[in-house]
């Protein structure tokens, strides 16, 4: 769904400060003190916090009703991404030596988080020997708001060791996470461990230092700026204001790959925005955090190469990213246009329809409901043909029919351009002809029934 990767080789693959477009630059030294003060004042609002760890949890996955002292709600995902693929060029040396600033933004407030780190692709041991966590003090910038870093551990420890195909989480620490903040998790390792788990498409600017600068919080070290999140798959808060988890399980359309950099609007940001402002009004609609499990160019039946697979297949990926998110209640899925533009043959669409089915088996045997998309129009991209348009079409019709999901979001009828009804309508084309722009992401959110998240529901399978 999306160009391969350009320029995936050399040491660091790291975009240039200069590479960036202006609007995306760090904030002039005056505009972000102010925002400084101003978010301090709010995260003073919210919980007072320290600097200690106060609840231990399992190294390797927790469980869903893990709780810290001194606060009550429910864990929820506040923040996820999909490990998808190893990132060339750190095969040897992964980020040794160097401290990696990830920057997330969090779709729901908490008192207190614990994050997990992936070594999925990895082929050594990721030694891990500080990490920490705190508020940004505003966009574009490595700067933390005073007094919010915290240190992370895990099982009581600075250090851990990620096996290689592993992941860890930390302990919980106690840390007052507005919700809409921007939230800087920042891990050094001092070995060798290539090549690095990462995900490519963040569409949010992170941050790399030379040396230990993990617990640095004026971020003047954190010279070199990058377009990837590294190692960093989920941060989970303990809530009040959430009940569980709604995971958006998709491919570039989900990843926003075409959303306005640093500027959090992809379609799940903007899902995420209007299910807050529907319990704030007090309609009855369920109080969950939105997580984005999206894969640039992922497919439902085929993934990439390599053990484990880059970019792996959405059957594949299924457990991991979508059934071991936490306290998850609610499966969007929007996946099945590149199993049509990517394949070398015409594409079955009965086999893509039946292997979202089983997703969505997968899902009921775990409880969770499922919502799922119609493919949205593609007539003017590259890859579109009228024999891939009549596949679509039947997708789409068996997706209507009630016979594969739950509930039902029709993005192909709400974006379609009514005098062109293959092509996307102008102002919601990102100018590719398949990727909505800013306009067309807020539109599906717009159109998405906040009804369809309440309650359980069984697809005639």
């Amino acid at each position: 769904m999306t160009k391969r990767h350009v320029g995936g080789v050399g040491p660091a693959v790291e975009q240039p400060t200069s590479a960036a477009p202006a609007r995306h630059r760090a904030l002039p030294a005056a505009i972000t003190a102010v925002i400084a003060v101003l978010a301090l004042a709010l995260y003073a609002g919210l919980a007072p916090g320290d600097d200690s760890p106060t609840h231990a949890v399992s190294a390797d996955r927790a469980p869903h009703d893990s709780a810290a002292p001194a606060s009550s709600g429910a864990w929820v995902g506040a923040w996820s991404t999909s490990p998808a693929g190893a990132e060339p060029g750190t095969e040897i040396t992964g980020m040794a030596g160097r401290s990696v600033r990830n920057v997330v933004h969090t779709g729901v407030a908490g008192t207190s988080a614990r994050i997990t780190l992936s070594n999925l692709y990895g082929q050594s041991p990721l030694t891990v020997t500080h990490a920490s966590i705190a508020v940004a003090a505003g966009p574009a910038t490595a700067a933390a708001v005073p007094g919010t870093m915290r240190r992370l551990t895990f099982s009581g420890s600075a250090s851990v060791v990620v096996p290689p195909g592993g992941q860890v989480m930390s302990d919980a620490v106690r840390i007052a996470l507005p919700q809409g903040s921007d939230v800087m998790v920042t891990t050094y390792s001092p070995t060798p461990s290539g090549p690095v788990t990462y995900h490519p498409h963040a569409r949010q600017i992170s941050y790399v230092a030379q040396g230990d600068r993990a617990e640095d919080a004026t971020g003047a070290p954190y010279a070199q700026r990058t377009r990837y999140w590294r190692y960093l798959t989920a941060l989970d808060v303990l809530s009040n204001e959430s009940d569980g988890t709604v995971v958006v399980f998709g491919d570039s359309i989900t990843d926003g790959i075409t959303s306005t950099e640093n500027a959090n609007r992809r379609w799940t940001d903007a899902l995420s925005d209007r299910l807050r402002a529907a319990v704030r009004a007090g309609a009855d609609v369920p109080r969950y955090s939105v997580v984005n499990q999206g894969i640039s160019g992922n497919q439902v039946l085929t993934g990439g190469l390599g053990r484990p697979a880059d970019n792996p297949s959405g059957l594949n990926r299924f457990g991991r990213d979508v059934l071991e998110r936490t306290d998850v209640k609610v499966v969007v899925i929007d996946l099945g246009v590149n199993d049509i533009l990517r394949n070398p043959v015409l594409a079955d669409p009965v086999k893509i329809t039946d292997g979202l089915r089983t997703l969505v088996r997968e899902a009921h045997a775990h409880g969770l409901k499922v919502v799922g998309a119609t493919l949205m129009p593609l007539q003017g991209h590259r890859g579109w043909t009228p024999a891939r348009e009549a596949v679509r079409q039947r997708v789409n019709a068996e997706i209507r029919s009630g016979r594969v999901y739950d509930a039902v979001v029709d993005f192909d009828r709400a974006l379609r351009d009514p005098a062109a009804p293959g092509r996307l309508r102008p102002d919601f084309d990102s100018g590719d002809h398949l990727h909505p722009s800013d306009k067309g992401f807020q539109e599906m959110a717009r159109v998405f029934d906040l009804a369809a998240l309440m309650g359980a529901g069984q697809a005639q399978l």
